[in-house]
């Protein structure tokens, strides 16, 4: 095993504080002050000891499509409904959306407060989950985001085939003792990984802990099967990401003409059919029964899946925010969740 630096006090771990103690119950707007409603309850994440907002905020357009300015109005709003967990990777926009939340945090004084999750081993510069590697990742991620810990590191699992898995969970367990890591995550480790990863653990690798794969309304299979089995066998928690599926389960788009040729434009042409369409109906329906926007009756159906602590959604304007939190707090009933799973089958 990797030998392991002298291990640092620990600040307070984030999610564990009371809501009431660094949550605004109110939000600012052009019109003046706007009281919110309560915060749903935070969950438990898996094995990790934390506890976060049962909606995960991802920072993967931040630097991208979402300039920095409105980059931190989405996590204002986000952090005003209670809101404790942003995720991001070491690949998105090159390492701007780190920095963007590395920045907030700093601004508004936040740290303690935030759950911080990075996927990594998409870092261009470091590819992979080799241990040299691995290790300059979570540095760099750690520099750009002005912090000395990730509280939630998953490794992708999609960006190397060729390091075993002991070694990649030696360098994790490094991380961990050296108080540059307090949880270690999977991203899209198969079944069978994730049973061999629980077997290293009991050699005191650290347990994967939670799992984060593609998973809605419209696209199941990446988590029913065998992953479903292991992680609930194992307790693991799941933060489907891919939420709302490229944003068609929001209903923005029905239609294919307005979308064009771009990335998204494709991903979202792949759910325009006539399954992603009887889903969107069924949704439609759902929500205007609990009278909520449909990206939350999406938000919602997941959240009702035991396994689930919190789905990873981006935005890109803080009108989104105010949408999607809404799925937080909503309840669906059996026929709900009957009728929506049927009609994306």
């Amino acid at each position: 095993m990797i030998g392991a630096d002298a291990i640092t006090p620990q600040p307070p771990v984030p999610g564990t504080r009371p809501l009431a103690s660094h949550a605004p119950r109110t939000i600012a707007l052009a019109s003046g002050p706007v009281p919110l409603p309560d915060a749903p309850p935070r969950r438990p994440l898996g094995e990790t000891g934390l506890q976060v907002f049962p909606l995960a905020i991802g920072a993967g357009e931040f630097g991208w499509h979402v300039a920095p300015l409105a980059a931190s109005a989405i996590l204002d709003v986000y952090r005003a409904h209670g809101g404790n967990f942003v995720h991001m990777s070491d690949g998105d926009a090159s390492g701007r959306s780190e920095h963007i939340v590395g920045q907030w945090m700093r601004s508004r004084g936040v740290r303690d407060e935030t759950v911080v999750a990075v996927r990594i081993g998409a870092d261009n510069e470091h590819p992979g989950l080799g241990p040299v590697n691995l290790v300059r990742s979570v540095e760099a991620s750690l520099s750009r985001l002005q912090t000395d810990r990730i509280d939630l590191l998953y490794l992708n699992a999609t960006t190397d085939g060729a390091t075993p898995l002991e070694d990649t969970l030696a360098t994790a367990e490094w991380l961990v003792e050296s108080g540059k890591v307090r949880a270690v995550g999977s991203f899209c480790h198969t079944a069978a990984q994730l049973v061999e990863a629980r077997i290293l653990s009991s050699a005191g690798y650290p347990r994967l802990a939670v799992l984060d794969v593609p998973f809605n309304v419209l696209h199941r299979t990446e988590l029913d099967g065998d992953r479903r089995l292991v992680a609930t066998a194992q307790s693991i928690a799941i933060t489907p990401s891919r939420a709302l599926a490229h944003g068609f389960l929001a209903g923005v788009h029905r239609g294919r003409a307005p979308i064009g040729r771009s990335v998204r434009g494709t991903q979202l042409a792949a759910s325009m059919n006539r399954r992603g369409h009887r889903a969107l109906r069924v949704l439609d329906r759902v929500a205007r029964e609990l009278s909520i926007p449909t990206a939350a009756a999406a938000i919602a159906w997941l959240l009702a899946e035991q396994l689930v602590a919190a789905p990873i959604v981006n935005a890109r304007e803080a009108a989104h925010v105010e949408e999607l939190v809404q799925g937080a707090g909503a309840h669906l009933t059996l026929q709900h969740r009957a009728d929506i799973t049927r009609a994306g089958q």
